[in-house]
């Protein structure tokens, strides 16, 4: 009896994924990121994706090498093999030519890992807004939704100071900015003026930035976001954070900066864009 040999082929991830092209959002809070969202993903083949965990993924992998299990055995490659395909992994399974991933990557450390594991090259869509209409349209969250916010911060100034803390989320998102400002291949900036007031203009920098055909958006009827039918769940990080005006885009004029504490127009005020 003659045997033969099978052959088993083993999916290679790189091929699998090899006409996905992975950019990043790098956003300020406030700044107009589900907006942005919404808009882009209008069109079928691009997706902007929700706050993203693929960067703390990476992260806690990286952190295993001053675990004392891996330093018992230091197989670094066998580790750098699986950080090297988190991103190809983790979108393996959405239907989307280009994916635009929503995290604060250009921070120094995060670039430290990224650009050792990451293979592509790193292109960044950076939303900004003047820090003081940050401020402001988050009092204006705060008094609309009075339980959204930790209740241990009862204060508009515990409130904002918890906001504008080194380790929080504007300071790791300033950083990127700032890193980014220094780097301008790596980046596209969009202001939420406008966005907010010349949205086709925005878009059409984007396209051009990722070298992507111009796809005709629409800026009025708009949806709420949803990716791959999941949505955000505000019921988690606070009530209404990621709510959009659907009937167009437009800018309203914000009345809350009159209520930012002087300290803080002070400390922030000279940041604008």
């Amino acid at each position: 009896m003659n045997q033969r040999k099978l052959s088993v082929k083993h999916p290679n991830l790189h091929t699998e994924n090899k006409n996905k092209q992975i950019y990043f959002l790098c956003a300020m809070p406030r700044s107009g990121n589900t907006l942005f969202a919404s808009l882009i993903n209008q069109n079928s083949n691009i997706v902007v994706t929700a706050n993203s965990i693929t960067l703390e993924i990476m992260k806690e992998l990286f952190l295993l090498k001053q675990d004392d299990t891996f330093k018992n055995f230091p197989d670094e490659q066998s580790l750098n093999n699986v950080m090297d395909e988190v991103y190809n992994l983790y979108y393996k399974h959405w239907n989307h030519k280009v994916i635009i991933d929503r995290g604060p990557v250009c921070t120094p450390g995060n670039l430290m890992v990224m650009q050792k594991h990451f293979k592509q090259p790193i292109r960044c869509v950076v939303l900004v807004r003047d820090v003081l209409d940050v401020l402001a349209s988050y009092i204006k969250w705060f008094e609309n939704e009075p339980t959204a916010f930790p209740n241990k911060f009862k204060t508009i100034d515990e409130k904002i100071s918890k906001i504008m803390h080194k380790n929080g989320a504007m300071a790791k998102e300033l950083m990127s900015i700032q890193y980014l400002l220094q780097h301008p291949e790596m980046a596209v900036f969009i202001k939420y003026d406008d966005l907010v007031t010349q949205p086709e203009k925005e878009l059409r920098k984007v396209y051009t930035f990722l070298n992507l055909p111009y796809y005709p958006h629409t800026f009025t009827n708009l949806n709420q976001l949803v990716v791959n039918g999941v949505q955000y769940n505000d019921g988690i990080v606070g009530k209404n954070m990621h709510t959009i005006r659907t009937e167009k885009v437009m800018k309203v004029e914000n009345e809350y900066r009159s209520k930012i504490p002087k300290k803080f127009i002070k400390a922030y005020g000279h940041i604008t864009f």
